[in-house]
């Protein structure tokens, strides 16, 4: 069983998931810059795996400060949060892992605790929000499981398994969950253009857990859709907007319109710490725009014509009428998402 992110005694542990499926490679992170870095370049990727890592890295660099600077913890530790939140833009639990830190350590100190006080409740306070996470993958795996029929053919886009998140995943948490609860599933994971998360990292998990897959490529989804040959879509989501809209890998705005089109079920499975209630709508949403190099070149080698433009937006907008149902861990909500969501966020 791979470890997507874990706290070490003298760092942060990632599965380099750039190397994936041909390498399974570990690094090491041994400063808050380097795990913000790591985040930047995708060593590690997926909304909540990105948050679990900003929490442990954002502890990692409260020890070092502490030991270094306690004179000027606080100063220092604002300059490391700050950096930390800024790693990328769209994927909503790394600003949320930062204000639930940023609000542990101020609680402490303004209670009279010391630097060492709030390293030991900031280790505790990242710990947790890595196992809360898995306990709300395995939730979702449950609630997500009783909308997939008896026997089916799952699509999924990117990869939102156990790499994204501290393990079982979201989307593929739900697949999981199915196959568990005895159900004969067999998976389609689109390819996902242009990092290949589909191909690399979804393929790679699923066939270490024996689950039927099929690799199909990006444009293959709406043809096979039309032929009957696709039950439903399960997707993981970067962001969430309070009216249901959802940020997801690009092209996932694509697959839910075929779906919609074919009478297929699209369904989206993400935590409550996806679903930001501040942002009304997914235009509010920030949409990263990556090197163009991810477009132009495949694993080093060259595809492109030199002196072509380039669009490598990472996240595309699906409106909430494409979306049948949001799973999360507290149970599926239904549209319309500002009363279910809301309705949700109370229990």
């Amino acid at each position: 069983m791979f470890r997507t992110a874990e706290r070490t005694a003298h760092g942060v542990r990632l599965i380099d998931q750039r190397k994936l499926p041909l390498e399974e490679t570990y690094v090491e992170l041994r400063s808050p810059e380097q795990v913000a870095q790591a985040i930047r370049d995708m060593v590690v990727r997926g909304a909540p795996a990105i948050g679990i890592t900003a929490a442990f890295g954002l502890a990692l660099g409260a020890k070092q400060t502490a030991a270094a600077q306690p004179q000027r913890f606080s100063e220092e530790m604002e300059r490391i949060l700050a950096h930390m939140e800024s790693a990328r833009p769209t994927a909503v639990n790394l600003a949320w892992a930062v204000r639930r830190m940023r609000d542990v350590m101020t609680e402490r100190l303004a209670n009279g605790g010391d630097p060492d006080d709030a390293v030991a409740a900031l280790e505790r306070e990242a710990q947790a929000i890595h196992d809360e996470d898995l306990a709300a993958c395995k939730a979702m795996g449950a609630h997500g499981a009783a909308l997939v029929p008896e026997q089916a053919t799952v699509l999924t886009h990117c990869n939102a398994g156990g790499l994204a998140t501290a393990g079982y995943g979201t989307a593929l948490g739900v697949i999981r969950g199915a196959v568990e609860a005895g159900k004969r599933v067999r998976v389609l994971a689109d390819e996902t253009r242009p990092f290949l998360q589909g191909a690399r990292l979804t393929a790679w998990e699923l066939l270490a857990d024996g689950i039927d897959t099929t690799l199909i490529t990006d444009g293959m989804a709406g043809s096979l859709m039309r032929r009957g040959e696709i039950d439903l879509v399960v997707v993981g989501s970067d962001r969430i907007a309070a009216n249901g809209d959802i940020a997801n890998k690009i092209g996932t705005y694509t697959v839910a319109v075929l779906a919609k089109e074919n009478g297929i079920p699209f369904y989206v499975a993400a935590p409550m710490s996806t679903i930001d209630f501040d942002c009304p709508d997914g235009d509010s949403i920030p949409i990263e725009e990556r090197d163009p190099s991810e477009v132009t070149e495949l694993f080093g080698t060259r595809v492109a014509p030199d002196g072509v433009g380039v669009r490598n937006p990472a996240f595309d907008i699906t409106p909430a009428r494409y979306v049948h149902a949001i799973v999360t861990e507290r149970g599926v909500a239904r549209p319309p998402y500002v009363t279910s969501l809301a309705a949700m966020r109370e229990r």
